[in-house]
């Protein structure tokens, strides 16, 4: 494997790896993912400096009010500089939203992630990320109803 290849690999493992923690609703295990310095743009904060801030304003109040978030990896994007220290990653998901009634609709949109490392070889950490939703998207998911949540979690758990 040659190391664009390899370098994107591991930017897709990135996005893999977030997904796993959004469905498990995993703020603790996500903050590795990140940098402490983070800076982002988010729904719910214009601008966000700092994984505490982002987990605070954006991760604690999208991951509980959503379920089934993927990321569509075999259309994952990455730009990697020429001496491999830093990347971006594009990529689409799509997740299942909830409005006010509880009634779940598609809740896609793009991301784009900025990474950093500090030597080749080390796994990326987002320096950076600008999510938004598809146009149309519900721009809140109210998390759905706890009766509804509990008959569908026995007949489909997250996977």
């Amino acid at each position: 494997m040659n190391a664009a290849t390899y370098d994107r690999d591991l930017v897709r493992r990135w996005f893999a790896e977030l997904a796993e923690h959004v469905r498990a609703v995993d703020y603790q295990g996500a903050r590795r993912l990140f940098a402490a310095d983070m800076v982002a743009f988010g729904t719910f904060t214009d601008f966000v400096v700092g994984r505490e801030h982002a987990e605070r304003e954006q991760w604690r109040n999208v991951w509980p009010t959503i379920d089934r978030f993927r990321w569509r990896l075999d259309g994952i994007r990455a730009i990697v500089s020429p001496d491999r220290l830093m990347a971006v990653g594009l990529a689409i998901w799509d997740s299942v939203g909830y409005g006010a009634d509880g009634a779940p609709f598609e809740r896609s949109g793009r991301a784009t992630v900025s990474f950093a490392r500090g030597k080749i070889g080390e796994a990326w950490i987002a320096a950076h990320t600008h999510m938004s939703l598809f146009r149309g998207t519900p721009s809140v998911s109210h998390g759905r109803p706890k009766e509804t949540f509990a008959r569908s979690w026995k007949r489909d758990p997250p996977s």
